[in-house]
């Protein structure tokens, strides 16, 4: 295996080949074992987000593509609901992360604040009177048949924006999703007050919007559960959107 000379010792043909297999051995180990590692760590699954009828899904699109490229085999599970069913969901563990439109009682919750802002306005005919106007005031609406969002914490935002007309309004139903209160408006059954988030996807031939005045804004959030044992897909997905959200909001 040795030949030894005066001054040092070499490798003989064979010591070389048998070298040469050791080292193709501990290659071979070492990517055998990246390769285990990776499949302990293949990222597959379905990631389930509840989100209502709000401006800030638009942030959905782009995260979600991102997320997919980098792991191929994870799938999305969209549910459509109000930010207080979307919580009890989240509470259940039936879904990882909510899109939740502020105010909203967050202590049991991590969460990431988006900057889009969401808008209040008013649906109505395009014909209506008030859709001749840039804006809508609370005096406009005091006497006419009102349609307001279901959620109590969400009234109480309106409350503060009508003022002394709230106590007299003329709320003729609530609903827990605008898509259902805007065919009522269609209908020229009532005025629907909306975040203008769905607004673009609707018929503009048969429903408008005109914002409030003055302006009413809410911010949305991206939230999971605090302490939550999660999938390797959920948590990849909760670690990618910190980062990403990050860098595209600022």
């Amino acid at each position: 295996m040795f030949d030894r000379g005066t001054r040092k010792i070499r490798l003989t043909n064979e010591g070389l080949l048998l070298r040469r297999r050791a080292e193709e051995i501990l290659q071979l180990v070492d990517k055998t074992e990246k390769e285990l590692v990776e499949q302990e760590e293949q990222v597959e699954g379905k990631i389930s987000i509840g989100c209502g009828e709000i401006a800030s899904v638009q942030t959905l699109p782009d995260l979600i593509r991102n997320f997919h490229q980098k792991y191929p085999l994870v799938t999305f599970d969209l549910f459509t609901a109000t930010a207080d069913l979307v919580k009890e969901q989240m509470d259940k563990g039936l879904l990882d992360l909510g899109l939740l439109l502020e105010p909203i009682e967050m202590g049991k919750y991590e969460f990431i604040r988006l900057n889009m802002k969401e808008r209040w306005v008013v649906l109505m005919l395009p014909d209506d009177p008030l859709a001749r106007k840039k804006y809508v005031k609370a005096d406009e609406l005091a006497e006419l048949p009102l349609i307001l969002p279901q959620r109590m914490q969400v009234q109480s935002e309106l409350a503060s924006w009508f003022g002394d007309y709230y106590k007299n309004l003329n709320i003729l139903f609530t609903s827990n999703l605008s898509t259902n209160g805007a065919v009522m408006v269609s209908r020229g059954l009532a005025y629907s007050l909306v975040i203008e988030g769905a607004v673009p996807f609707w018929d503009s031939s048969k429903i408008v919007c005109r914002p409030l005045y003055p302006e009413l804004m809410a911010t949305c959030v991206l939230a999971w559960k605090r302490e939550q044992p999660f999938s390797l897909a959920a948590t990849k997905f909760i670690e990618y959107a910190k980062c990403f959200l990050s860098m595209s909001e600022t």
